[in-house]
């Protein structure tokens, strides 16, 4: 799910630049808001160092292989932290793995950081719609849905991205249909991704409920 360079136009990637900017600006200054922003830097790092790996763990789904995104877990654990978190494990996962690039460094932290930011909402509104669950599993069922939903959008931005900017010289055709087989694969992932959000909430729920946004 990563853009690599020289696929985009310029244009494109400096707008990526430019709405990324405002949307690490309005996350930070959400985040000195709180009573001590400082205090979630150690799980900010901690699960940033999960999103750097994540891309490595590869899941062969026919036809193609997806890897692990976590940017929904993030998202729901970290809530404003998660858009900075993301762009900075995107920055080394450019620069060490060469996953993405830095020319689309700006429309890869929007691919992933903004359905972060809607699956920490999604997992706010069990508040409010999870009234008469057990709490327990009331976080399950908002986390799996978290998770999943930011698996799709990103997804959908990504592909949307993709088929609308395929280079010149290309086989139009052929190319789309390769990405409509990519699509189909990433639905699988999005079920996955979501399993494995709820674990680790239901899991961090009992052993540091700490770690979870109040």
């Amino acid at each position: 799910m990563h853009i690599s360079e020289g696929i985009l136009p310029a244009q494109l990637c400096i707008s990526g630049y430019g709405i990324t900017s405002l949307i690490t600006w309005y996350s930070l200054r959400q985040i000195n808001r709180l009573p001590n922003p400082q205090a979630s830097i150690p799980k900010a790092s901690l699960l940033t160092a999960a999103f750097f790996v994540a891309s490595s763990i590869h899941i062969p789904i026919p036809p193609a292989s997806v890897h692990l995104v976590l940017n929904g877990l993030l998202g729901t654990v970290l809530g404003y932290y998660a858009f900075p978190a993301i762009l900075v494990g995107l920055f080394f996962q450019a620069i060490m793995f060469g996953h993405g690039g830095l020319t689309t460094l700006g429309i890869n932290a929007l691919i992933m950081g903004i359905p972060a930011l809607l699956a920490y909402q999604i997992f706010q509104l069990r508040h409010i719609l999870g009234n008469g669950i057990k709490e327990n599993l009331s976080m399950s069922i908002f986390g799996f849905i978290a998770g999943a939903s930011a698996i799709g959008v990103s997804s959908l931005i990504f592909f949307t991205i993709i088929i609308t900017n395929i280079p010149s010289g290309f086989d139009t055709v052929l190319e789309q249909r390769v990405i409509y087989g990519l699509m189909i694969s990433h639905i699988p992932l999005m079920g996955i991704e979501g399993i494995l959000t709820a674990m680790i909430i239901s899991f961090l729920r009992r052993v540091m409920p700490e770690l979870l946004p109040s």
